[in-house]
């Protein structure tokens, strides 16, 4: 079989990447009906029941219109992670794949689309011996010190780790400490759960247009009770589990706990929102994309582009 032929017999998929409020969902939602597509939800958050407004997750009018997949597959306190997304992910693409529809992924968590489309290399197992070490560490100089050293390590994970997530620069830290190979290393060396043939379209708006999609995106979510949302998770039960953690229901939980006022909270949220966008500009434009947007995208464009790729030809 030629390379060419080989090609040709992987699923087909179409991805919409980007950072948040840039408008991935819409014109993922616009593809997908224009190509008989079923939506695959690429989003670390959105695979939590009763995460709704905070996450952006799609409407139930909008799943109405096109099958959505990997929504609310887990509860707040459940331990959801890249590899449990990929391999569900490349089981929902076969399925797609086999009813003559087009998967069209749609997110903007670059770690799970990479362990999909690159693999997932075999970590070590989990040290709570390094990771207590870390953080008392952490606590006695601060989360940043410690990204410092990963800095000096890997200044490619460095660059995708917020210095103030110790969550991961931990585990960074810690597979170099047990492997003596950068995780970035380790990443490079993966093997993808399956080979597909993928169509990556990256949005890569202009930060100062990104932080104003964001600000009007977080005072919307406000509006439509994001507020009272975190409130009943946290009386639900769930006031401790990690995905309340999230941008936007740490800042809210921490004011339902007084740590500040609700102005106060929401501008925090925005400002941590953009710090977030920023580093996924910087993953997604480590993915080769194929068609990258800058500004309000032309939906005819890029359909009659997606098209072509898919060798559909003219709708």
């Amino acid at each position: 079989m030629s390379a060419l032929e080989a090609e040709r017999k992987r699923p087909q998929v179409v991805a919409v990447l980007g950072p948040t409020a840039s408008g991935k969902s819409d014109l993922g939602l616009a593809l997908a009906q224009q190509l008989g597509g079923e939506i695959i939800c690429c989003d670390s958050m959105q695979v939590y029941r009763g995460l709704d407004i905070g996450t952006g997750k799609p409407t139930a009018d909008d799943q109405s219109l096109v099958p959505h997949h990997l929504l609310d597959v887990a509860n707040p306190d459940e331990n959801f992670h890249a590899g449990a997304w990929a391999r569900r992910a490349q089981q929902i693409v076969d399925e797609i794949s086999s009813r003559g529809r087009f998967p069209v992924i749609v997110g903007g968590t670059g770690l799970y689309f990479r362990a999909l489309t690159q693999g997932l290399f075999e970590a070590p197992a989990a040290s709570p011996e390094i990771r207590a070490r870390h953080k008392a560490e952490a606590e006695a100089s601060g989360a940043p010190a410690l990204h410092a050293r990963l800095a000096d390590i890997d200044p490619q994970a460095a660059a995708k780790i917020s210095p103030t997530d110790l969550v991961r620069t931990s585990r960074a830290l810690e597979v170099w400490e047990q492997t003596g190979i950068p995780i970035t290393v380790h990443w490079q060396r993966a093997q993808p759960v399956a080979p597909l043939s993928c169509h990556r379209i990256v949005f890569d708006r202009p930060l100062p247009a990104l932080r104003a999609l964001i600000d009007r995106r977080v005072d919307a979510m406000m509006a439509a009770g994001f507020l009272d949302e975190v409130r009943g998770l946290r009386t639900g039960g769930y006031a401790h589990a990690r995905a309340l953690q999230g941008l936007g229901y740490k800042e809210l939980g921490q004011h339902l706990d007084g740590v500040w006022p609700l102005e106060e909270a929401v501008a925090e949220i925005k400002k941590n929102t953009a710090a977030y966008a920023r580093r996924q500009r910087t993953w997604f434009r480590g993915e080769t994309p194929d068609f990258i947007i800058s500004d309000s995208p032309d939906f005819e464009l890029v359909t009659a582009q997606t098209r072509a790729w898919l060798s559909l030809g003219p709708s």
